[in-house]
């Protein structure tokens, strides 16, 4: 992967050990991008760093909700590569499944600061450090999960609504010199998702009209073009990569 031509530019890409960040960082590593990945365990950061070249990439170990942690991050960044152009939130967490009605405010409160807050956190301390006076991308990994009811994963479903919002306030907010969008997914192969699918993977994929679960790569293949000139005109739009599941919507 090492052998492509550096691109210039660089990007901080969230919960990157594995699963959608790992895709993410391996499609923007693949263009000739660097790439800062975080996440919390650091043994799974230092191989996916060696996956994706050590001359490529740099990991910083901490919580996505840890302000610290995100200030380090882009420190990181700074230090090791002197800009930060693109940031792609995608650490996130659902520790939970059952009626939003009997969830645990504790819990709701643990979602939202580690799927929204934090990519607020991110957001900011990229503005500040760069892309305020240079430019650049935000892409924000929400899910199809925030577009409609999700039932026994209701507060993750809020969340990334809230989400999907916080893209469309940056976008304004951000412009004209940082465009911001998110991506919604639906079911993607990682382990963050594996209760979804595991033991009846082929009886999930049979509802996608595309005929198969998603791929980390899928995703970073939309990341690559929302962080691309060819979306220069693109901004406060979220992208929905499901396998044409939405098609289904009032059928059945």
């Amino acid at each position: 992967m090492t052998s492509v031509e550096l691109s210039g530019k660089v990007a901080l890409v969230t919960g990157a050990s594995r699963g959608i960040g790992y895709g993410v960082a391996e499609a923007l590593v693949a263009r000739g991008d660097r790439v800062v990945i975080t996440g919390r365990n650091e043994d799974a950061l230092k191989e996916a760093v060696e996956q994706l070249g050590a001359d490529r990439a740099v990991y910083v170990a901490g919580k996505a909700h840890d302000e610290a942690h995100q200030a380090v991050a882009v420190e990181r960044a700074m230090e090791a590569f002197g800009r930060v152009d693109f940031l792609v939130n995608n650490a996130g967490t659902n520790p939970v499944f059952g009626p939003i009605a009997d969830l645990d405010l504790n819990v709701a409160r643990k979602v939202f600061e580690t799927n929204v807050v934090s990519a607020l956190g991110f957001a900011q301390k990229t503005w500040h450090a760069w892309q305020k006076d240079n430019g650049g991308a935000i892409v924000n990994i929400a899910s199809v999960a925030g577009l409609s009811p999700s039932p026994f994963i209701g507060a993750y479903g809020v969340s990334k609504a809230a989400m999907i919002n916080l893209t469309v306030q940056l976008a304004h907010e951000f412009a004209p010199r940082v465009r911001v969008n998110a991506i919604a997914p639906a079911v993607v192969k990682t382990k963050f998702a594996q209760a979804l699918y595991e033991g009846r993977e082929e009886e999930a994929a049979a509802a996608y009209p595309l005929g198969r679960l998603g791929v980390p790569s899928d995703i970073g293949g939309a990341a690559a073009f929302l962080t691309s000139e060819q979306s220069d005109w693109v901004t406060g739009q979220t992208l929905v990569v499901d396998g044409g599941i939405f098609l289904n919507a009032g059928t059945g």
